[in-house]
């Protein structure tokens, strides 16, 4: 394990959790009969990676095998090898030319790379023993010139899609896990109450944006994934990015903020208005209000979670806003801001205790706007606890005063 792998602020993975992680892998690896697993990464799909290595590449590919038994070994490429020095959970490096940038098809020379091979890698692992079943975590991720290579070096072994494994070991999460979102989601806050407090008429959406990012990377955000951010007509984009184009008295603003801290993802959305709010723009406010509250009374463990589902597709069709309920309301979080589960109004599913999940209430294409109320939350034995203060206070002092004042 590297002396490395855990620096920096208060909320972080330990050593030990790694550990502990690669342990839980190779016992549901050897209960499927796989001798090994290839967890593939890269700087846009970077989830399954990070979680069993802590290694997040930056333009590069990246890798970790792990044996059934033993120590992982990752797999990254030359420009990127310090940062997975500093970065990773395991000592044991080997760089592979076929890891360099994946944006370009050039093959990229760095003369003073000390390259490995998967083949070797597998000779080693073959060394201990047979290699009959390899797990591949990432396979539809894997770009298929560098799954020829993969199908190469494993021989006569089979390749089997491993990716649900990780799945199963992401589900619920570790109390430093915990501690990760917790922290991420305070840092979304503060961007958020920023952009509450300082959006005026005139400015541009562009310019309420910065505010955010300014405020999260001040706050220590490792990465913002995005910021959704439209205003006026532009709301009805659902995920609209945030352009030129000047806000006005009376515009609803639609934004959502996503802060990544030691690679976990928190998000935070509530509506607000820029400048005048009219009544149409409140009575809408009050539906997603309601409708969230009442979706949060069903986030316990054992509850179905096709019944929280349900809960707020009852309430949209008592308001008659059915119309303009596009897709589920809850979605998980953790190392990506959305993952498993997702559910709909079907799945029978049943929330644990140590998950994590947001909630995504929203309407699109209404008469009075497009927006959205999102927060994560913790599953708790006693019920949920919003990982968000700021839209939770926000919710409060809407039902009770109705106002959107971030205090």
């Amino acid at each position: 394990m590297s002396n490395e792998a855990r620096t920096g602020g208060s909320a972080s993975i330990p050593a030990s959790e790694f550990r502990e992680r690669a342990e839980r892998l190779q016992a549901l690896m050897q209960a499927r009969g796989m001798q090994a697993c290839l967890v593939y990464g890269d700087e846009y799909r970077k989830e399954n990676l990070r979680y069993i290595s802590n290694y997040w590449p930056l333009f590069e590919r990246g890798a970790t095998v792990v044996p059934s038994t033993g120590e992982p070994i990752i797999i990254a490429a030359p420009e990127g090898e310090q940062l997975c020095r500093e970065m990773a959970a395991w000592s044991d490096i080997r760089l592979l030319q076929e890891f360099t940038c994946v944006t370009v098809p050039d093959t990229i020379e760095y003369p003073r790379a000390d390259y490995a091979s998967l083949g070797a890698i597998f000779a080693e692992l073959r060394a201990a023993g047979p290699l009959a079943r390899i797990g591949i975590a990432g396979l539809q991720d894997i770009p298929e010139p560098l799954m020829a290579i993969i199908r190469a070096a494993a021989g006569d072994a089979e390749l089997a899609d491993a990716g649900g494994l990780l799945y199963e070991l992401r589900m619920t999460k570790s109390a430093h896990e915990i501690a990760c979102l917790q922290e991420a989601a305070r840092i979304a806050d503060a961007g958020y109450r920023r952009m509450i407090r300082e959006v005026r008429p005139g400015m541009t959406e562009l310019e309420l944006a910065a505010l955010a990012y300014g405020e999260c990377t001040k706050e220590g955000a490792e990465f913002m994934p995005f910021i959704v951010l439209a205003t006026g007509a532009r709301v009805d984009t659902i995920i609209g990015r945030p352009i030129r184009k000047v806000i006005a008295d009376g515009d609803m603003v639609m934004a959502a903020i996503a802060v990544q801290y030691e690679g976990y993802v928190a998000t935070v959305g509530f509506p607000f208005v820029a400048g005048t709010m009219s009544e149409g723009q409140r009575r809408f406010i009050d539906i997603l209000v309601e409708t969230e509250e009442g979706a949060l009374n069903q986030l316990k463990p054992g509850v179905p979670m096709g019944q929280l589902v349900r809960a707020v597709k009852e309430r949209f069709a008592r308001h008659g806003v059915t119309e303009y309920d596009l897709y589920p309301p809850m979605h998980g979080c953790g190392l990506a801001e959305a993952e498993s589960p997702y559910p709909d109004e079907h799945s029978e599913a049943r929330f644990a205790a140590g998950m994590t999940v947001n909630t995504d209430v929203s309407l699109f294409g209404h008469p009075h706007g497009s927006n959205r109320i999102e927060e994560s939350l913790l599953v708790t034995d006693e019920g949920y606890r919003s990982m968000s203060g700021l839209v939770r206070q926000l919710s409060k002092t809407w039902r009770e005063e109705g106002v959107i004042e971030a205090r």
